[in-house]
């Protein structure tokens, strides 16, 4: 999948507080993990298969994987 690096922001912003570490302990990750995903530079000890290149909109980001992603639109959904 090919989102914005702005619009996989601007899902991340939208999060509850510790959506990050409900997304990890749900899928069994490191929550650096999770945060590096969004577009955090933390140390992690997995990489997810994500893939930033610069450009307008903040750039495109390529996701290998989108369990993270979807996890946190559920999380989005469950506030509607």
């Amino acid at each position: 999948m090919i989102i914005t690096f702005n619009e996989l922001r601007r899902i991340k912003d939208r999060l509850p507080s510790g959506s990050s570490q409900r997304i990890a302990d749900e899928l069994g990750l490191d929550v650096e993990t999770v945060r590096n995903y969004f577009g955090g530079s933390h140390a992690a000890k997995e990489c997810v298969g994500v893939h930033f290149e610069p450009g307008p909109d903040g750039g495109v980001v390529t996701l290998d994987d989108t369990t993270i992603l979807d996890a946190a639109k559920r999380i989005l959904d469950e506030l509607k």
